[in-house]
């Protein structure tokens, strides 16, 4: 499960895609499901609905039980949507170890940004406008030099 991977590269950061006829679709999936023996259905990214199937296994749980869970705990005022997600971020950071990362390549932001295919006309927005000239410069004396 990748963030930048060509299945969530597309959709990532996009609550509705444009069918090509005008409408306008949504990118998450509703689901009913139990939670503390009550059905509800809940919408997530369908990246959530995958790891919360990949916790279930991992837990040897029913997706119903996390959500019930989930739903124990949450505040009063969160939603079940939000206290799901909430929950997957935590269970995910706590299993996240520092091999992990190294394995995983974290800890380079260029690389990171070549993994989610950002195009280099967008690429100045990410830094201050002191480190766009100091870059610029370093691409101009680049191209001097070769």
């Amino acid at each position: 499960m990748d963030l930048f991977d060509n299945k969530s590269s597309e959709s990532y950061g996009q609550d509705e895609q444009d069918d090509g006829k005008g409408a306008v679709r949504s990118t998450l999936v509703g689901r009913n499901i139990t939670v503390y023996g009550k059905r509800t259905s809940v919408r997530l990214e369908p990246e959530m609905w995958e790891a919360l199937k990949y916790v279930s296994r991992k837990e040897k749980c029913t997706i119903h039980n996390i959500c019930t869970l989930v739903y124990l705990r949450k505040q009063s005022n969160t939603s079940l949507t939000a206290a799901i997600r909430v929950f997957l971020m935590l269970y995910f950071r706590a299993a996240a170890t520092e091999d992990g990362h190294q394995k995983a390549g974290h800890g380079n932001f260029e690389r990171m940004k070549r993994r989610a295919r950002i195009p280099a006309h967008i690429d100045a927005h990410f830094y201050s406008r002191a480190q766009v000239s100091e870059k610029t410069a370093q691409e101009k004396k680049k191209s001097r030099v070769a």
